[in-house]
C-alpha cells in the first residue's frame, strides 16, 4: 500500500483537494474508490490508469453523474508516495494540452 498525497501550491493551497471536495457526494465516493484501488494496487494499468506523458499518469474515473474525471499523478520513488497534481472534468475525447502541461509543471515543482 502506498500513501496518496495531494499537490499544494507554494502558498499552501490544496487546489486538488479543494476541487474534489466540491464534487457531489456520489462522485466523491467514486473517485475515492478509484484512488483506493490505485493506492492498494499500484502499479495498475488500463482501464483505470494510463500514461499521460513522461513520468505522469492519468487516473480515469467514470462518475455517477455521467461525467468523466481525470486525476493526473506520478509516483515519487524517493518517498514511495503517489502524488496527485491535478484534477479536472474531461469534456473532450483527448486530454487537453493545458491540463497535461499544468500536470507536468506541478510534477516538476514536486521533484
Amino acid at each position: 500500500m502506498y500513501q496518496v498525497v495531494f499537490y499544494r501550491t507554494a502558498s499552501g493551497n490544496d487546489v486538488v483537494q479543494s476541487f474534489l471536495r466540491n464534487l457531489p457526494s456520489d462522485d466523491k465516493k467514486a473517485v475515492g474508490a478509484d484512488l483506493k484501488t490505485l493506492q492498494f494496487g499500484y502499479p495498475i494499468g488500463m482501464p483505470l490508469c494510463r500514461s499521460c506523458g513522461p513520468k505522469l499518469m492519468e487516473l480515469r474515473s467514470s462518475l455517477p453523474s455521467k461525467r468523466e474525471l481525470r486525476l493526473l499523478w506520478f509516483f515519487d520513488k524517493a518517498s514511495q508516495q503517489i502524488v496527485v497534481v491535478h484534477a479536472f472534468i474531461k469534456k473532450t475525447q483527448k486530454t487537453p494540452n493545458q491540463d497535461r502541461e499544468l500536470g507536468e509543471k506541478r510534477r516538476s515543482e514536486c521533484e
